[in-house]
């Protein structure tokens, strides 16, 4: 006798594009896409977030810098996050996001701070609740949903949000944050960046799922892909998220398909394990190209301008490695300062030793 079934549950992943990559529409586009001068920002800040890179990148190689995890090739992920949160929010980021963090109150010196070994550079002004860069895999997710959680139970019109990389939904900590945030039904935005890399394991080596996004379907969370080298498409995914977050209508789950152009970090060599081949067709869909590839098309964007925003790109960059070089190091006794509310008596004979062998009084 035939067994008999019936269907218990079933899912599709949605995937969102506007641009091709070629710069051009694929669908009639959003209505905030009219808007000239955000695109251009847009733009703007994504042609500012590589210049800073590539500097942050050469301090590190002349010595001047710690290991750095750079964003060549996933500009459009950051600014478009950055771009559709609102200053009550609460980011939780991983280590590849300046572009968020730059567009919320971080600086540059402080980025280059914390990759040059100075806690000062979690020591943010401008969004002083925001988490500082985590670089444990996927802890930061959990962190998120602690946030979001609070949000819900204080009923705060708030979100949290929070990135992660395509090895990192690889580790328990990512499907229990999901879990508790479909359970709960709780304010928070993952964000998957699908560079196809876990530093040398190719996304193919990672999973046997055919997307990334279905792995929120198991939480109850909206999921869906979208082309993150499209920062139209990632904006309006961010916003439409963002505000159903905001309504009570729980979390919402982003893998934006990107690649990254770059080494892992640069303690990372990717010659040893990709092509230069395969480097060069995803250089084809470079987000900043395509961006600027639609703007000129449509006659918002030239050469002229094109000069202007990259000197004074640059121009910036150089007055914030000036800032950056010229911080005063911090005494060493310092190391005693945050460890505890009170410092336990056994550590006072050791913070003056320090003291005394670092160079003197210290006064913070």
């Amino acid at each position: 006798m035939a067994t008999q079934t019936k269907r218990t549950a079933e899912f599709t992943i949605d995937y969102l594009r506007f641009l091709d990559e070629h710069g051009q529409p694929t669908q009639a586009l959003p209505e905030f896409a009219e808007d000239v001068s955000f695109l251009q920002s847009l733009y703007q800040s994504m042609v500012e977030l590589r210049t800073f890179d590539a500097k942050a990148i050469a301090l590190q190689r002349t010595g001047k810098m710690g290991t750095y995890a750079s964003t060549l090739g996933q500009e459009a992920i950051s600014v478009a996050l950055g771009a559709a949160m609102q200053p009550e929010d609460v980011f939780c980021p991983y280590y590849r996001d300046y572009g968020t963090q730059l567009a919320r109150g971080v600086t540059m010196e402080d980025i280059l701070r914390y990759w040059g070994g100075d806690e000062r550079g979690s020591d943010f002004k401008g969004c002083v609740e925001d988490l500082p860069i985590c670089v444990p895999i996927a802890s930061q997710v959990l962190h998120a949903v602690g946030v979001a959680y609070a949000f819900h139970y204080r009923q705060q019109p708030r979100v949290a949000v929070t990135t992660i990389g395509d090895g990192g939904t690889s580790k328990g900590d990512f499907y229990e944050a999901l879990n508790c945030a479909g359970l709960k039904k709780l304010p928070v935005v993952f964000v998957i960046n699908n560079n196809q890399y876990a530093i040398s394991i190719p996304i193919s080596e990672q999973t046997g799922c055919r997307t990334l996004a279905q792995k929120g379907i198991a939480g109850e969370v909206r999921s869906l892909q979208v082309d993150g080298n499209d920062i139209i498409a990632m904006y309006d995914a961010m916003r439409t998220a963002l505000q159903q977050a905001r309504q009570g209508a729980g979390p919402t789950l982003i893998e934006a398909i990107t690649y990254r152009m770059c080494d892992h970090t640069t303690a990372d060599d990717a010659r040893r394990y990709r092509s230069e081949e395969e480097v060069a067709k995803y250089k084809k869909e470079d987000p900043i190209l395509r961006l600027r590839t639609f703007l000129a098309s449509r006659g918002q964007w030239n050469e002229a301008q094109e000069k202007a925003l990259i000197q004074a790109a640059q121009a910036k960059v150089v007055t914030v490695v000036e800032n950056y070089t010229n911080t005063p190091p911090r005494h060493p006794a310092s190391m005693f300062q945050h460890l505890y509310a009170e410092l336990p008596a056994a550590f006072h004979s050791q913070k003056e030793e320090v003291i005394h062998f670092g160079g003197g009084q210290h006064h913070g």
